[in-house]
């Protein structure tokens, strides 16, 4: 296993763990922790992906692994985030419906011998739904931090900033998603129906 598909691997690992940190009450610090976990498994992404590239490393385990471990790592943190009553349940379900509608396509291709590679318009998806939800983190600990709230202290623009950035840019994410889902069965329609 090349280093590309092991930071892959790291990403997956980490999941559990931000899990731990974000649902678990009693943790001091924990919904802190938990987005530095989520950072540094975005990152991850990010990394295995230009090392892949860079070192002509690119295999079809990375092909299938990297995206289903975006998909993993993002469903986690919508679903807590849903649960802490940070993030509609209805953007939840667009962004969930389109990853198992992508998988089931890429599970079609597959049966046929063909991987389909992530493409420009998922990596955009992928990028606004992780800015997304680091902000959606940041702005949950803002809340919950008298210390971070006094820092804001009176300025309306910040406030304005921390109480609606997050949810335009997860307005993005959800547009984001649904043009990228278009897009690959789009140009993967022959999978469905080899007469088109």
């Amino acid at each position: 296993m090349n280093l590309a598909n092991k930071l892959t691997m790291i990403r997956i690992f980490l999941v559990p763990v931000f899990l731990i940190f974000i649902a678990v009450k009693n943790i001091p610090y924990g919904t802190f922790i938990a987005t530095f976990i989520f950072i540094i498994a975005s990152l991850t992404d990010q990394l295995d992906g230009y090392i892949a590239r860079s070192r002509n490393q690119v295999t079809t385990f990375g092909k299938f692994m990297d995206p289903l471990a975006d998909k993993l790592l993002v469903t986690a943190a919508l679903i807590s985030l849903v649960e802490l009553q940070v993030v509609p349940a209805w953007a939840t379900v667009v962004i969930i419906a389109r990853e198992f509608a992508v998988s089931g396509l890429r599970t079609i291709a597959a049966a046929e011998g063909k991987v389909i590679a992530a493409s420009m318009w998922g990596k955009v998806k992928t990028v606004t739904q992780i800015a997304a939800i680091i902000a959606l983190l940041l702005q949950l600990n803002i809340g919950s931090s008298k210390y971070l709230m006094s820092l804001v202290g009176s300025s309306e623009i910040f406030k304005e900033i921390i109480v609606h950035g997050p949810r335009v840019i997860l307005l993005l994410a959800v547009i984001m998603t649904i043009v990228s889902g278009y897009d690959y069965f789009k140009k993967n329609i022959k999978i469905i129906n080899p007469n088109k």
